[in-house]
């Protein structure tokens, strides 16, 4: 599964885009030196999402939506479009 389509399965599963959740997890204070336990803890609580799910959240709540560019239209199954994952909602494209 590719890094977007993680990020557009949470958006299916919490009825957040993935910008929404980043804004959120800004207000409760996480920020690119938080430790990733936390945010995924947050996440679990909060929004049920398992690992995985978070994760994907961890980095860009951390990094922002740049992602390396190594899997960028390598036709693996993990391939993205893009090396800047879309934040702003699956209906926004």
């Amino acid at each position: 599964m590719s890094f977007q389509a993680y990020l557009d399965n949470i958006e299916t599963k919490t009825g957040k885009t993935p910008k929404e959740l980043i804004d959120l997890a800004h207000v409760k204070g996480f920020s690119y030196d938080t430790k990733p336990s936390e945010i995924v803890e947050w996440l679990k609580k909060d929004f049920d999402l398992g690992r995985g799910h978070a994760m994907a959240l961890v980095h860009v709540i951390k990094n922002g939506p740049k992602i390396n560019d190594k899997h960028v239209n390598s036709g693996s199954t993990h391939s993205d479009d893009s090396d800047v994952l879309r934040l702003d909602g699956i209906k926004n494209r």
